[in-house]
């Protein structure tokens, strides 16, 4: 079975450095004329598999998802479905975090073989980053990949993300943390996240694994400026674009097209 890091870079390589978002938020779904119901998200979410089939990752927002219920968990169920049989990889942004039982259960939720499995799932590491161990064990059983929280853009994250001890920020022990589970083989299969506009992101140069890169676009992050952000080689970086590229739709080409002309735009991260 090939790992989740191998099968990114594949996919960098052929389609692009870019990650769609999926986040149907009730503004978005009024723009595109569609009801604030299960059913508006049914059909947002296949105007965006309609629309992404031939890009590298897919990230559906899963709280967007979770606010309808039962009937936004199986929009979310056959959205996830509808992306993998597209050839697309999807991370699942779920953002789980938790200790022992309950962490094996998000685990076999997200990266086991439940109706919601995906290729990646976010993770929170702020219960320590060894909590996370359920979750990272099954991932790489089954050949899944893991993006740990470690530096984000909102302003309340820095209290904690940027404190430090033994001279490095809690946000690059995490970082550390994760090169030790990916060591020094092939792609690593477990990534962190970074946000955009960081002024000071922590050093992933020894992560050997990907990052993600939420906040380009709409959020003030700037797609031409993420070269070597906190060192990161060719390859590494894996921008996120949400509201930047869904603003286009809800027409299918449109969106497409919008997609593609930001993939052109980070095209020289791969």
């Amino acid at each position: 079975m090939n790992g989740f890091g191998d099968r990114l870079t594949a996919a960098i390589a052929s389609r692009g450095p870019l990650c769609l978002g999926i986040d149907p938020h009730p503004e978005l779904l009024r723009a595109w004329g569609l009801g604030v119901d299960a059913e508006g998200l049914a059909r947002f979410s296949d105007i965006c598999v309609q629309a992404f089939g031939g890009f590298a990752v897919v990230k559906p927002q899963v709280a967007f998802f979770e606010a309808y219920g039962s009937a936004g968990y199986a929009v979310l169920e056959n959205t996830i479905a509808a992306l993998r049989d597209a050839g697309v990889l999807v991370l699942a942004d779920a953002k789980r975090g938790d200790i022992g039982s309950t962490m094996a259960a998000y685990a076999a939720a997200w990266a086991g073989e439940s109706p919601l499995t995906s290729d990646a799932v976010t993770a929170s590491p702020y219960l320590g980053f060894g909590s996370l161990q359920p979750l990272l064990d099954v991932a790489l059983a089954h050949g899944r990949g893991v993006f740990v929280l470690a530096a984000t853009s909102n302003p309340e994250g820095a209290s904690v993300q940027r404190a430090a001890a033994q001279g490095r920020t809690v946000a690059q022990s995490i970082v550390d943390a994760a090169a030790a589970v990916n060591g020094s083989g092939g792609p690593g299969s477990v990534g962190v996240v970074v946000g955009a506009t960081l002024t000071s992101p922590p050093d992933v140069s020894a992560l050997n694994g990907p990052v993600l890169v939420p906040g380009v676009g709409a959020q003030g992050g700037r797609p031409e400026a993420l070269a070597g952000l906190g060192g990161a080689k060719a390859g590494q970086l894996l921008p996120a674009v949400s509201r930047e590229v869904l603003r286009a739709g809800p027409d299918i080409s449109a969106l497409r097209d919008a997609a593609a002309r930001m993939r052109d735009t980070v095209a020289y991260l791969a």
